[in-house]
């Protein structure tokens, strides 16, 4: 384990949250599963692309919000595309490459090739790129290549 792990705290989704992001990551799996008082999940261990992540069914008390993301690093247009449209299934979709899933915890699918873009020494083309990523929800990796010139 981790020193540093997430972890996630559900009215009573705990379960079905960690099976759904086992079925969209590659290299996933649920670790172990610790039943509560009435045999359902209350605490669920589970990997996604090999990070740890707990979550727990603790009730109503507390609700997700964007303040703490997970943000995907994404190699091609292929998997922001699809990991985008699973995670979007049932939740809603927001600027930048940013997605709240269905069960309220917000993603961030991003491509890695928009940091070197953003980072370009030229002002000019990373102000480009910046801009063109405003327009955004889902990020289209083509358009931020335009937009930068490249």
């Amino acid at each position: 384990m981790r020193k540093i792990t997430p972890f996630l705290w559900f009215d009573k989704d705990a379960e079905a949250a960690a099976n759904f992001y086992v079925s969209i990551f590659d290299n996933s799996r649920i670790v172990s599963t610790t039943p509560g008082p009435d045999g359902n999940a209350m605490h669920v261990v589970f990997q996604l692309e090999g990070q740890d992540l707990f979550a727990l069914n603790g009730g109503p008390h507390y609700s997700f919000t964007p303040a703490i993301s997970l943000f995907v690093s994404c190699t091609t247009q292929d998997e922001v595309d699809r990991l985008w449209e699973k995670l979007a299934e049932g939740g809603t979709m927001q600027q930048c490459g940013w997605v709240t899933d269905k069960f309220g915890v917000t993603w961030q699918v991003i491509p890695e090739i928009l940091g070197k873009l953003l980072h370009d020494p030229d002002p000019v083309k990373s102000g480009k790129v910046m801009q063109a990523m405003l327009q955004m929800q889902k990020i289209d990796i083509a358009k931020l290549q335009e937009a930068h010139g490249s």
